[in-house]
């Protein structure tokens, strides 16, 4: 089971509730509805993960839409598996997660995520912080320049 953590149920509640608020502080939008429903039967039932293929169409259109807003790759470019590492200490994948990332799905990617951020053993969480934040602030400047580009329908 590809599993999505509660906390990352929750980032994508609060995600919605920023971007579409409710008007009279009782009615959710549909996003957040689906989102809501699907961490309320999580709390019920003591489960800390969701399977991202029986969630609701809703909740999964929902949480990707979230999903694309966080960083892909927890990579800060110090690779020590390259060197023969069974465990990045960069950015604390094991080597074959390292191979496998672009075939991973989201709710694998968002496990390996949420295991290496519970380590903290990373350098990416402690000696070279500074350049995964950095990474982030490049990498949503980025998206943002591209989303002022023009585009034309010929060049597609």
């Amino acid at each position: 089971m590809a599993g999505i953590h509660i906390t990352d149920i929750e980032a994508a509640i609060n995600y919605w509730r920023q971007r579409q608020p409710s008007p009279d502080g009782v009615m959710l939008s549909k996003p957040l509805r689906a989102l809501a429903e699907v961490y309320a039967l999580m709390v019920f039932y003591k489960a800390e993960e969701a399977d991202e293929f029986t969630m609701p169409v809703d909740a999964a259109e929902a949480w990707q839409a979230w999903y694309a807003t966080t960083p892909d790759t927890p990579c800060i470019a110090i690779c020590s598996t390259s060197q023969g590492d069974a465990d990045c200490k960069g950015c604390g994948r094991t080597f074959e997660e390292v191979q496998l990332w672009t075939e991973m799905t989201a709710g694998e990617k968002r496990a390996v995520w949420h295991r290496i951020t519970r380590e903290g053993t990373a350098w990416r969480f402690n000696r070279y912080a500074e350049r995964a934040a950095e990474d982030r602030t490049l990498a949503r400047q980025a998206a943002e320049a591209q989303s002022l580009l023009p585009f034309k329908a010929s060049e597609a």
